[in-house]
């Protein structure tokens, strides 16, 4: 059995502690967050330990891994000092505020020879994995255009006081939301180099900003648009969706479908010409314990069944969070132009 620990238990971490706890090869043996209210209901209702320091909890207890899911200022002390006591570690994403403290942690994750992982959890949803199938298989032919989309209600009203208001914090829609399509767009279509004619607008907030909306340059020398909106009260939860366009033909893809429009259909992957929409229940991941969405529990499998297997992450990593990390820079320096 894999001992865990889980640092910081807000709406993710309570998430990832319920996720945890039932795994058949876990055993959740501590948590730690600085709320009285939380760690009384665990010692309560549970027989895990509870700790309001992370530096005891891991000194305290053998700890096979650890998930970190804390506001993002905290990421780099509390990975730096899993990683230090070699523990593997799960850490909630965006992974770092700057890059330097992004590549100070791959490299000592990578050096300790150590399971890391971050929690982009659209990548285990199985319409986008699909998608990127579909894409390397060549289906729509070579690449003209992509749009990477996500829009939600997050903050619809002049407010602040929360982490989500503070800059210093990770907070800001580049952060919390836009963070996930630039991922999405780095792992399936190809990673952003520049970006061009950037906006981060404040619509409701004082501190952070509210959409983000850039043109992205990949590797590749393909373009496309990156618009993000947490401000956006025609949706009920948050939207995420890529649309990609070819030379052969379309697909539009989202955590719930993937829409095909071939010019000449694909015998190969037994697609015809014109439409083709297929539905999350074709492709979702078989998890052990569904919360919110099988994703949340296959992310977390995932990571357990590296460490189980000893095999590096190569969805999610340390390394690939850092990538995206690189992006956000590139959007920041270019909207201050």
């Amino acid at each position: 059995m894999i001992r865990a620990g889980i640092i910081g238990l807000g709406k993710m971490g309570l998430s990832h502690a319920a996720i945890v706890s039932p795994h058949p090869s876990v055993e959740l043996v501590a948590v730690c967050d600085t709320s009285s209210l939380i760690l009384d209901a665990f010692k309560k209702f549970s027989k895990v330990k509870v700790y309001s320091d992370y530096i005891k909890m891991i000194d305290s207890e053998r700890l096979d891994s650890v998930v970190v899911a804390t506001p993002t200022k905290f990421h780099y002390k509390m990975v730096r000092y899993a990683l230090e006591k070699g523990i593997h570690t799960f850490c909630e994403k965006p992974f770092s505020l700057t890059t330097a403290e992004g590549e100070n942690l791959v490299e000592l994750a990578n050096q300790k020879k150590l399971i890391n992982q971050v929690g982009y959890h659209n990548h285990f949803i199985g319409t986008f994995r699909e998608l990127k199938r579909l894409l390397k298989a060549g289906v729509i032919g070579d690449l003209v255009h992509f749009t990477g989309e996500a829009y939600g209600p997050v903050v619809t009203k002049e407010k602040g006081g929360t982490w989500r208001s503070d800059p210093g914090e990770g907070g800001g829609c580049l952060f919390d939301y836009a963070s996930h399509v630039i991922n999405l767009i780095q792992e399936i279509i190809g990673r952003p180099v520049k970006a061009s004619g950037s906006q981060l607008k404040r619509i409701y907030s004082r501190d952070v900003e509210d959409a983000v909306y850039s043109i992205l340059t990949l590797e590749s020398g393909l373009s496309g648009i990156l618009s993000v909106n947490w401000s956006d009260e025609t949706y009920r939860k948050m939207a995420t969706s890529l649309t990609i366009l070819g030379k052969k033909g379309k697909i539009i893809c989202d955590a719930t479908e993937i829409k095909i429009f071939l010019k000449d259909g694909d015998a190969k992957e037994n697609l015809p010409k014109g439409w083709t929409i297929k539905y999350i229940t074709d492709f979702a991941i078989p998890v052990n314990f569904y919360l919110r969405g099988e994703e949340y529990s296959a992310q977390i499998d995932y990571f357990v069944d590296c460490i189980l297997k000893n095999k590096p992450a190569e969805i999610n990593s340390f390394k690939q969070a850092l990538d995206t990390d690189k992006v956000i820079e590139l959007l920041i320096a270019d909207s201050k132009k």
